[in-house]
């Protein structure tokens, strides 16, 4: 393999990676990551600064220097004809027959996930950039080794979006100039430079998902990044589209900025619920009065949650753009008819309130559950979006999108804590970022709401509603009886994954400061091992 100067690869790399790690792809990402990293870093200091000011007591708020923007009339380049109808998308990893199951399923747009379901392993994220290279070729085809089953794209499919990793994240296997590659930007650049021309002479065009961004300064560099990524590749400015995740406390103070900045390529917004749970966790963690019950009691029906989904809402449609709701983590229950009837249930309902607010579509975790949100979105949004709903009768104060929502914290609720913690830290190490749980597609983000939770009720004093204390001890207890089980059910390198996922949460719990992302030391974990094989 022959590199560009300066770019060193710290991995093992099979010959069919040439295919993606091609000179020019890599002198590509290699230019965008020395423009643009410094820009990344200073940012990511300016998050560690927010956070010590909100720690000594500064509440999140709208901004005062960037109210001409939120005051004043603008709109959002006009949507592309390929994604005016986005009613249902589903997401999932870049493995090649859930890119094959998700595009065929009926969607309206499948995410190609390198985030949150995805464990950035070396061989994960390179096979993932091949797969999704066939797939838009619409040469992508699979067998089923167990079941000799054949999988091919049919002629309709979903159109394709990815979302590339968090400015959080580097990626460890490659470095430019000595220096750790953003994961971001490796993400976007392989993908744009092999496909971008490619999907725009197919009447589509590169669009991504931009997750975790806490500031309208974070999106100005993805914007940044689009044009200078457009330019190097003679690809005409405005084809690249991206849908922001609104899935920090942060954002939903800057969703007008956001879309400002991004506005010749923005696709909108999108409510990332989850992690937007886990990120009020976290960037209050230093408040004891912000307590949260139970996971399963923080609904979207909780008050500031609805408020942050229909301020969402709001914004967009006012800057002409769609405002996507958020995921239901929901899977079918196949052998029992009566608790599947239940979560099919809940989802419509769940849906439904989502069409209602004025949502112009939502997510699903599984193809099985597009029929169900398909139904509601027909039934009750007719038009390709509902853009023109435009809610002038609400108002959310900053109050109002800070209020801790009431509830108990249970033994039950601890209980769940710990085992989904353990249960996906543990498949995560093994090279799987999205698994099932409880009837319930967990990925990072609802992992994170576990363990965060824990460090909260744990540092915040809680107590469970018969009296009890959260302490760790209490959480060891929990965890231990896990760890049991575990030896007991599954063979010894899968038993050492879940040991390492145990030690890995007690810290995390322990931690005198709450720590920003559990898959940081869990992809310091994986560096060590690559994977933990079952």
């Amino acid at each position: 393999m022959t590199l560009p100067h300066g770019v060193t690869i710290h991995a093992t790399t099979a010959e069919k990676y040439e295919q993606i790690l091609t000179p020019e792809a890599l002198a590509f990402a290699a230019a965008l990551q020395r423009e643009f990293n410094p820009v990344r870093k200073q940012l990511l200091q300016a998050r560690i600064a927010r956070q010590a000011r909100i720690d000594a007591g500064e509440a999140p708020d709208f901004l005062p220097e960037t109210r001409h923007i939120r005051e004043s009339e603008w709109t959002v380049a006009p949507i592309p004809a390929d994604i005016q109808d986005r009613r249902v998308e589903i997401t999932g990893p870049i493995d090649r027959k859930m890119i094959i199951n998700a595009l065929n399923c009926g969607a309206k747009v499948f995410m190609a996930d390198f985030e949150d379901s995805t464990t950035p392993t070396w061989e994960n994220v390179l096979d993932g950039q091949i797969n999704l290279y066939d797939a838009v070729r619409r040469t992508i085809t699979f067998q089923d080794a167990k079941t000799g089953k054949d999988y091919a794209l049919k002629p309709q499919t979903a159109v394709l979006f990815i979302r590339a990793r968090g400015w959080h994240m580097e990626e460890r296997h490659l470095l430019v100039d000595e220096e750790y590659m953003s994961a971001s930007l490796f993400d976007f650049a392989l993908y744009f430079f092999h496909n971008a021309k490619e999907l725009l002479a197919r009447g589509s065009g590169p669009y991504f998902y931009l997750p975790k961004m806490e500031s309208h300064l974070e999106a100005r560099l993805w914007n940044s990044v689009f044009i200078r990524a457009q330019e190097l590749l003679g690809v005409p400015q405005g084809s690249i589209r991206a849908t922001c995740l609104i899935e920090t406390i942060l954002a939903t103070f800057e969703m007008d900025e956001f879309l400002y900045e991004l506005r010749d390529h923005s696709a909108g917004l999108n409510c990332g619920r989850w992690d937007y749970i886990f990120s009020f966790i976290k960037k209050l963690a230093a408040d004891q009065s912000m307590l949260l019950p139970d996971r399963s009691q923080v609904t979207m029906a909780t008050p500031f949650m609805s408020k942050y989904s229909r301020l969402c809402i709001k914004t967009c449609h006012r800057r002409g753009i769609h405002a996507m709701g958020g995921m239901s983590a929901l899977i079918p229950i196949k052998n029992d008819p009566e608790a599947n009837e239940k979560a099919i249930a809940g989802v419509r309902a769940d849906k439904e309130r989502e069409a209602n607010n004025g949502h112009d579509g939502t997510w699903v975790a599984h193809p099985a559950l597009v029929p169900v949100a398909l139904e509601v979105f027909d039934r009750i949004m007719p038009a390709a979006n509902q853009i023109t709903k435009q809610l002038p009768d609400f108002h959310a104060t900053s109050a109002e999108l800070l209020e801790v929502p009431s509830g108990t914290i249970t033994e039950a609720g601890l209980k769940q804590n710990v085992a989904v913690g353990l249960g996906y830290v543990e498949a995560w190490l093994r090279g799987i970022g999205c698994v099932p749980l409880f009837n319930l597609m967990e990925d990072a983000a609802t992992a994170e709401i576990s363990r965060a939770q824990l460090w909260q009720w744990v540092h915040h004093h809680a107590r469970l509603e018969d009296g009890r204390a959260v302490t760790s001890e209490l959480c060891d207890e929990y965890i231990d009886a896990e760890i049991a089980q575990a030896k007991e059910a599954y063979p010894p390198a899968r038993y050492e994954a879940y040991t390492h996922a145990a030690f890995l949460m007690r810290e995390l719990i322990r931690s005198p400061r709450f720590q920003d992302f559990l898959t940081t030391p869990a992809y310091a974990r994986v560096l060590d091992h690559e994977v933990y094989t079952a």
